[in-house]
């Protein structure tokens, strides 16, 4: 049903049960399944050096994340094609989906930035709203 799936992981453990759900899919599909992480970087960067540091920032702290999520996947015999970038959430997770021309977005109701997604609304939310494919939510 799915050839390919998107999942969008900030390393939290809601993160981590909405990936074990988009593992269940593409293991039950055959589906090619790809994960990233964005490293969240300043809205307007003052210099050049500031986006480099920010992606050697993003390689270090989501490198654990990644090695969890291929341990799960080599478990579960599916193939995981990892990305991670420094940029922009919500505009970055959606953009890649569209590039990859994926056929499902998964995603956790709520990562690490609970108080913002009280106080601001949902990133979640705004995925749902701009992804150009169905976007599946995990509580």
């Amino acid at each position: 049903m799915f050839r390919k799936i998107l999942h969008a992981n900030d390393g939290s453990e809601p993160a981590f049960h909405a990936f074990a759900l988009a593992l269940q899919i593409a293991r039950q599909n055959s589906s090619e399944l790809h994960m990233v992480c964005v490293e969240e970087i300043d809205y307007m960067p003052e210099f050049i050096e500031e986006v480099r540091e920010e992606t050697g920032t993003a390689a270090r702290r989501f490198h654990p994340v990644v090695q969890r999520a291929r341990a799960k996947a080599d478990e579960n015999h599916v193939k995981l094609h990892t990305h991670v970038i420094a940029g922009h959430p919500v505009r970055d997770i959606v953009d890649l989906a569209q590039d990859l021309k994926v056929e499902l977005l998964v995603i956790g109701a709520t990562g690490h930035s609970a108080l913002y997604e009280r106080l601001i609304g949902s990133r979640a939310d705004r995925i749902v709203q701009l992804a150009h494919c169905p976007v599946l939510v995990v509580k």
